[in-house]
């Protein structure tokens, strides 16, 4: 049997894609135009995002803080001016990494303990890491929703259950 974790990044997947295709149905400059919100434009939501699911990739590979604060800045440097079909790419790119690691992993319930240096010591597991990637990445799909009202712009769905309904009529 397929882990909820696993069903649980496949929502996070579509939830993404629903949003970045709703984004690009959209008068192009919805995507960079300051706005005063929890972020200074949709597009700051969408790279804050794709650079967050990345530093989680990190953490459950085992990389050290060192390496992810490294990883984060050339992240910064990487992304900066890049338009929302370039971030589209790059979640896609991010995606196939997901899938590569998990897909090596024989137990998602296992112990992982990351370090940081503020925060100390955490011990979890990787599935609860993935439920943290999906809910963080939820949490932010809220805001673009809000920001897009604000905008004048209706928002799109990704309740779970429409995900959940949208797989059943799949089968």
């Amino acid at each position: 049997m397929r882990h909820s974790a696993l069903k649980s990044y496949d929502y996070h997947v579509w939830a993404n894609k629903r949003v970045l295709d709703h984004l690009k149905s959209l008068p192009e400059e919805v995507y960079c135009q300051e706005i005063q919100s929890v972020f200074s434009s949709i597009s700051e939501v969408v790279k804050h995002v794709y650079r967050v699911d990345i530093v989680w990739l990190g953490v459950m590979a085992g990389d050290s803080f060192e390496e992810i604060n490294a990883m984060n800045g050339r992240i910064l440097k990487g992304i900066d001016g890049k338009g929302l079909v370039e971030m589209e790419k790059l979640y896609d790119e991010t995606v196939e990494k997901y899938m590569a690691f998990l897909d090596r992993q024989e137990d998602l319930d296992k112990d992982v303990s990351p370090e940081h240096p503020e925060l100390g010591r955490l011990d979890t597991t990787l599935s609860e890491l993935i439920q943290h990637v999906v809910n963080h990445g939820t949490y932010h799909r809220g805001n673009i929703t809000a920001m897009l009202r604000q905008l004048g712009h209706k928002g799109v769905p990704t309740d779970y259950v429409f995900y959940l309904y949208e797989q059943s009529s799949v089968r």
